[in-house]
């Protein structure tokens, strides 16, 4: 249950230009008394039509932490408020953090005690945090603003939770915006297929760009540097914020899941093939800095209820023949499961099954990067059929999350003005990967300029 809002108080959140309202809605339904910050972009103008709620992904990542896609998103805010919720363990809704993702070169079992300690500090607040009780979370929201339907965006993880709205309260919901689509019956967290066909498609991008091409058989290099990780010969790679050497190597799960990263965002992923490159020389430098970032970036996730949601709901459905045939013959192998599974050993909530979704029709558009190394755009093709109202949008060559991208962000303003139109796409074609690094200052711009037409990477 939820008491009445607070007034809204004007805030700010970094990445987004104009004020806020903030709110603080207090729950009674837990003995801690949490209160959940909800955050609104007021309109510009003053219409009827739903608000739009962003669902942040993860598990783990605060809504608030999409601020700066309300940039993006100008558009539909001109005649929607934008909502952004943060759920339970999450950001300003008292983020449920381990203190432990900071860390680098650790090992498994370091990681595992950490996460340890971090669950015996607060059993009952672990298992009490699901997705079932963050789209309830929704709902209060919802009503406690006197919002009659909304509309959902969701991103990544995000999508789960829209998805699961849908189905638990349908008469609330207009329309869903899903952006790298994480389907409810599909085990995501077998990601291994998903990134090795993304860094292939990389390499093919790679090949068809004369600066990238000249880089030479950099695959075949990462490959050896990941052998060399498996036979215990790994490499000390400078601190990325320091550049210093560091005490002790980086672990081989990190090292494959940093690569892995990088393959989300086209920028970071242009600049792996010189990355590797220059790593295979024995300068780790480009390499420390990109996986660095992402490393870093962990700090916007609430550890603990990541764990608490991937534990109960993803996890525990994976069997170990699924993890090897998903690992086979892949770069990452078990790198990513490898680090969830050892960590749920540690981390014993109780099993959250779903339902199998019932068929729905509210207008849905689904967005889709082309080389994304965790939600394919197969998810969103082949595990929807229950869904009878859906337009997809493929980016070619788009990593993951997409709704930034080019004209991606009109085509969304246009669906949620007119849901029951058919878009036209044929903007799309114009979004390219951005150009591949080829030397320590940057893109060979003038090999960019060399293309031919069809043969950029697109």
């Amino acid at each position: 249950m939820a008491e009445a809002p607070s007034v809204g108080e004007t805030c700010y959140l970094d990445g987004w230009h104009r004020p806020l309202l903030c709110h603080r809605l207090a729950l009674t339904d837990a003995p801690e008394r949490p209160e959940l910050a909800v955050m609104v972009a007021p309109a510009v103008s003053e219409t009827d039509e739903e608000p739009l709620y962003l669902l942040a992904g993860g598990p783990g990542q605060a809504a608030s932490d999409l601020a700066p896609l309300l940039q993006a998103l100008e558009p539909v805010n001109r005649q929607r408020d934008i909502v952004m919720v943060d759920r339970r363990g999450s950001g300003r809704s008292g983020a449920f953090r381990c203190d432990i993702d900071e860390q680098l070169s650790i090992s498994l079992e370091e990681f595992a005690q950490g996460l340890a300690g971090c669950y015996l500090a607060r059993p009952e607040f672990a298992d009490s945090l699901s997705s079932r009780q963050t789209v309830d979370d929704l709902e209060m929201v919802r009503r406690a603003l006197g919002h009659e339907r909304v509309a959902l965006w969701g991103g990544s993880w995000g999508t789960r939770t829209a998805l699961l709205y849908q189905q638990w309260y349908p008469e609330s919901l207009s329309e869903l915006v899903l952006d790298a689509v994480a389907p409810i019956e599909t085990k995501v967290f077998l990601t291994a297929q998903a990134a090795e066909k993304a860094l292939r498609k990389l390499e093919r991008d790679c090949s068809r760009d004369p600066a990238c091409a000249r880089l030479g058989d950099w695959r075949e290099q990462l490959d050896q540097l990941l052998a060399e990780w498996d036979s215990g010969a790994a490499h000390p790679i400078p601190d990325p914020l320091t550049g210093q050497p560091a005490a002790k190597p980086m672990a081989r799960w990190e090292l494959a899941n940093g690569i892995r990263a990088m393959l989300y965002d086209p920028v970071a992923a242009a600049q792996l093939p010189f990355a590797v490159t220059q790593a295979s020389r024995g300068n780790f430098a480009p390499l420390a800095g990109l996986s660095g970032a992402f490393i870093h970036a962990a700090d916007s996730m609430a550890m603990g209820l990541t764990f608490s949601v991937a534990c109960a709901e993803e996890l525990n459905r994976i069997t170990a023949a699924e993890v090897a045939a998903d690992s086979r013959d892949s770069f990452l192998g078990t790198a990513f499961y490898d680090l969830f599974r050892r960590g749920c050993d540690e981390w014993p909530v109780r099993e959250k099954p779903y339902r199998e979704p019932a068929p729905r029709d509210h207008p849905v558009l689904l967005i889709s990067g082309e080389a994304d190394p965790i939600t394919p755009p197969r998810y969103a093709e082949e595990a929807l059929d229950y869904l009878e109202d859906k337009q997809h949008l493929v980016v070619a060559g788009g990593g993951h999350i997409n709704s930034r991208r080019g004209c991606i962000p009109r085509l969304i303003a246009d669906f949620l003005a007119e849901p029951s139109s058919k878009l036209d796409v044929s903007c799309i074609d114009s979004i390219r990967r951005p150009p591949f690094m080829a030397a320590e200052f940057g893109p060979d711009l003038g090999a960019v300029g060399e293309m031919k037409p069809g043969e950029g990477a697109q």
